[in-house]
């Protein structure tokens, strides 16, 4: 009888220029690929990793997951709506498990109706939120909504809406600001995740 993989929830994503400055300007880019990177390959062996098919975010998952030896349906669970349907990355057709969502009239209720699905509809034990925009600060205050025991962990360090996180919500946890050594922070983080911290 297999073992029921814990759940992590994923937000991220690598900020645009022609959104909100407070987005763009605080955004470290390469933190954030290096976060998501080692993010996937410490999550990915041990447990089922679970997000809405960012294209800055899906193929950086998708490129770790193909150097390793895991069984990508299991592991993995990609959200995504219908209204993006012409414009997806060619990445998304690795993932064996891809939930569609009903595209709506406009973009954000499209992205609020997938967003609300992917966040109820799993039994959480955390959530990481790396760099991101408007949408980070979205699915953050839903998953607290939705999982309000459920451990939180703004990766302040990659800037951009995790850091407006991490300031607004008085994360004290100094290495999630300062620490850019993903690897064994993630591997840490993981360990607290696993017992129940």
């Amino acid at each position: 009888m297999a073992i029921a993989l814990k759940k992590i929830f994923l937000s991220a994503s690598i900020p645009l220029a022609d959104r909100h400055p407070k987005y763009f300007d605080t955004a470290d880019n390469t933190a954030i690929r290096d976060a998501v990177i080692a993010f996937s390959r410490i999550i990915l062996p041990r447990g089922q990793l679970i997000w809405g098919g960012h294209p800055s975010i899906t193929p950086l998952i998708a490129a770790v997951l193909k150097k390793m030896e895991v069984n990508v349906q299991e592991h993995v669970i990609l959200y995504q709506s219908n209204y993006f349907k012409d414009i997806l990355p060619a990445e998304n057709e690795y993932f064996e498990t891809v939930i569609r969502t009903d595209a709506m009239q406009d973009r954000d209720q499209s992205l609020e109706l997938m967003r609300k699905k992917m966040i109820d509809e799993n039994d959480f034990c955390a959530a990481i939120f790396i760099g991101g925009m408007e949408g980070v600060e979205d699915e953050y205050n839903l998953f607290k909504k939705a999982h309000p025991h459920s451990p939180v962990f703004p990766i302040a360090s990659t800037g951009a809406a995790s850091k407006i996180l991490y300031v607004e919500n008085k994360f004290e946890d100094k290495r999630l600001l300062t620490d850019f050594c993903y690897l064994p922070l993630f591997d840490e983080l993981f360990e607290r995740i696993l017992n129940g911290e």
